[in-house]
Formats: C-alpha cells, structure tokens, sequence
C-alpha cells in the first residue's frame, strides 16, 4: 500500500481540524497556510471529505470547516479508502474492492497478500483521528 498525496493531504487538514480545542471552524486558508497544502489542491480534497461526511462546512463570516464526528470515531483506514481505494495490495484480494487479477492463480502468493491486507487493514481500521492528533 503507498498513500497518494491526495491522503496525505486530507489526514494533514484533519488533524489540524481535530486539534482544535474549541471545535470551531476554521477558513481553508489556515489549513492550508499551516499545514502547507496548495489551496486549490485543499479544496478538492476538502470537497471530496464533505461528501463523505467526514468534515462540514459551515458559511459565513465566522464559517469554515469542522469535524462532522468526534476524532476517536473517524478510522484511518476511513481515510484512506476514501481517496486511494483498497488497502489490500491487489485487488484480487480486497474485501471491498475485489475484482480478479493475474495473481489468482497462484493460491500461495494469494493468500500470502490476503495476510498482508488483513494485518495492514486492522491497524489502519483501529486506529483512529484522536490516536494520532
């Protein structure tokens, strides 16, 4: 598994969300100023996390972006299905993404890559936002 840019990004501007104390909302521009994401890069991704329900975006003068859920109820593994896919390392063996691949027929390298996505997919699942503000 390799995280895109696009991941790396969007755990930066949720970490910085759910560091904040008070839980109010902050401007794009903070995010990405602080954690130095390119703004037009940030509100794609920013986009992509509203849309699945991750963050809200709350408008006006006082407006920006804030957590939907609670940092301990968000998963990594959340995260990066959101914007890489699988965290399987093929698709032959993904639970959510499965499709068949050359590497099928070979039952050993197979199952070999079903231990490798389930080790990778329980950390990912039980670790939370709140394990890595």
């Amino acid at each position: 598994m390799r995280l895109s840019n696009r991941t790396e990004y969007a755990l930066l501007a949720l970490i910085f969300l759910g560091r904040r104390s008070d839980a109010s909302p902050v401007h794009g521009q903070e995010i990405a100023k602080v954690q130095r994401i390119p703004m037009p890069f940030l509100r794609q991704i920013l986009l992509s996390l509203k849309q699945a329900h991750l963050v809200k975006s709350i408008k006006g003068r006082s407006g920006g972006y804030a957590l939907c859920r609670a940092a301990d109820k968000i998963s990594v593994a959340e995260i990066v299905r959101l914007f890489d896919g699988p965290l399987a390392p093929t698709r032959s063996v993904s639970k959510f993404f499965q499709e068949d691949t050359p590497i099928v027929r070979e039952r050993k390298v197979t199952s070999l890559m079903r231990e490798v996505r389930d080790v990778v997919a329980k950390r990912l699942e039980n670790t939370f936002l709140s394990d890595i503000l």
